[in-house]
């Protein structure tokens, strides 16, 4: 720090060595002026300048300390003892600063009634959305009936996405880990997309050698949710394989599909915000919201995602769950 003050002053350090020099010049050229007398002035001159320099780096840079330190920004109590310029900066700092925090504070207030509004919309929607299920149902034409499931469906989907995606930031504190079972997991989203798997001539191949992990069954589910749907959006009638194993002392669950696959170029991209895909980007149907969202909600689990996957062979995607001791840092226990 000291050695940019003096970088910062360096102008002052200039001017101070040419008048030295100049007045030792003088001396040079000029008999009648004594040169020892005049190097015994530069030096007491030179050493007056260090101890000035000393007393103004403490002084100044107490100031420009509490600027660099976050915490103490604002603290400027001692206002009195600034200079005329540091007061004028302080200030406009604090002028500054506060303005900011008001139009800061005025926007959260602002999205937190967007966020509640959001809520109660979806949650009244839920509603009439529950009461439609139900008409549906009653349906005898077997073959609108599947046509309005799967269209009940999709709406059902978006708006869960919907939620689940504006409660993610705040999920840490939903958090309830515990043993899940995973059988119960899976099956109950299967369950789920089933009307949409039939008419697509999909079916499920579950082979689960490990069937309990430790983790959030409700956050789980909806990372299981986005994985499933996103497979058979892009398969057609073939079988969707989901197995559990034990690799490196880690409990992994793999969900393979036999889909159109993705390019080895969108691979490091499936997981950002909105990104659909190069090889089909006028698929209207993608969202790009689906894998992101559940990379966002696993990062909190703990639960690492990874897919291979090749064009026109399907996807694998792997949940890798974590180990005992890494749930203290989810808990905090």
């Amino acid at each position: 720090m000291f050695i940019n003050y003096l970088k910062e002053r360096r102008s002052w350090i200039l001017l101070f060595l040419l008048l030295q020099f100049l007045l030792v010049f003088i001396a040079y050229i000029d008999s009648a002026v004594s040169i020892q007398s005049i190097l015994y002035y530069v030096f007491l001159s030179a050493l007056l300048f260090v101890i000035f320099i000393l007393i103004r780096y403490q002084k100044e840079m107490k100031f420009y300390m509490g600027l660099k330190e976050a915490e103490d920004l604002l603290d400027f109590s001692d206002r009195e003892q600034l200079s005329p310029f540091e007061g004028m900066v302080a200030e406009s700092i604090t002028y500054h600063f506060e303005t900011l925090k008001k139009s800061v504070s005025k926007s959260e207030r602002r999205l937190d009634q967007e966020k509640d509004e959001l809520f109660s919309w979806i949650h009244e929607v839920k509603t009439p959305l529950t009461a439609l299920k139900l008409m549906i149902d009653r349906i005898e034409d077997q073959a609108l009936k599947r046509e309005m499931t799967y269209e009940w469906l999709r709406i059902h989907l978006l708006l869960d996405q919907q939620l689940h995606q504006k409660r993610i930031p705040f999920m840490e504190n939903d958090l309830y880990i515990e043993q899940t079972d995973l059988e119960s997991v899976i099956f109950g989203e299967v369950k789920t997309l089933q009307s949409w798997c039939i008419q697509k001539g999909i079916g499920f191949d579950i082979d689960l050698e490990y069937n309990e992990v430790m983790t959030d069954a409700k956050w789980l589910a909806f990372i299981l949710r986005q994985l499933l749907t996103n497979a058979v959006k892009y398969s057609d009638a073939s079988d969707i394989q989901l197995k559990s194993a034990e690799r490196e002392g880690q409990i992994i669950l793999e969900i393979a599909d036999k889909g159109r696959g993705i390019d080895s170029r969108d691979l490091p991209r499936i997981f950002e915000k909105g990104f659909t895909s190069t090889a089909h980007h006028q698929d209207h149907a993608a969202t790009g919201m689906g894998l992101y969202l559940a990379k966002q909600a696993a990062e909190p689990l703990k639960i690492r995602i990874d897919v291979e996957s090749a064009p026109g062979e399907g996807s694998t995607f792997t949940l890798t769950f974590p180990k005992s001791n890494e749930f203290v840092q989810i808990t905090g226990m």
